[in-house]
């Protein structure tokens, strides 16, 4: 047994401090949205133009010109601002964003993220991805540990085009979570997941403390 979906946004959102501007990618991390604890003060960051976003509607009360960078409807707040993509990446190249999540297709035990690009399939281009992990302060990855066909998502090195070098300060997958600092060292197992399942389904040596 691990960690399904709601468990994993649920711990990624662990990670987030009082005070703290996030950034949550598409996919997945945009989910971590729902499970925010209400005693913190963290304010959310979409790249397309807004700061202060609310959880994602109640089926029925979705708004189709309120959306985030990955197109689904979210909620608004009352301290809620809007402005123009121009300025959300100003906020994002200055470092005023402290900590953005997230997802990968690849990321190495040094911390290279891929998470742009197939070769050989469309794509539309690297939008801001780029940009987030060279601006922010801290980034999380939040992904399945492994692929669909199984092959290992974290690696020695990866294999498919960089986003950034050396940008991942940590990773939180279905099998646990993982620190990169001079290698990746697991920091917590996921519910009934043993250290010989992590090894087996890991392209990279981990560095165990318990």
């Amino acid at each position: 047994m691990s960690w399904d979906r709601e468990k994993m946004c649920l711990r990624a959102s662990k990670e987030l401090k009082d005070g703290d501007y996030v950034n949550l990618g598409i996919g997945m991390p945009t989910l971590v949205a729902n499970y925010i604890s209400q005693d913190l003060n963290v304010t959310l960051q979409s790249e397309n133009g807004m700061l202060g976003m609310g959880p994602f509607p109640l089926k029925g009360e979705e708004d189709a010109d309120l959306i985030n960078a990955g197109k689904q409807t979210i909620t608004s707040l009352p301290e809620s601002s809007y402005f123009s993509s121009a300025d959300s990446f100003a906020m994002i190249r200055g470092g005023h964003i402290d900590l953005s999540i997230l997802g990968a297709m690849e990321v190495s035990s040094k911390g290279d993220l891929a998470n742009w690009m197939i070769p050989g399939k469309m794509v539309k281009g690297m939008g801001g991805a780029m940009d987030l992990v060279a601006g922010v302060k801290k980034v999380i990855v939040l992904m399945d540990h492994n692929a669909k066909d199984g092959s290992p998502k974290i690696l020695n090195s990866c294999s498919l085009p960089l986003t950034g070098k050396e940008v991942v300060d940590l990773i939180i997958t279905n099998l646990g979570v993982f620190e990169i600092n001079n290698g990746i060292k697991l920091l917590e197992y996921a519910e009934n997941v043993s250290k010989e399942e992590i090894i087996k389904k890991t392209g990279a040596e981990v560095l165990f403390t318990n």
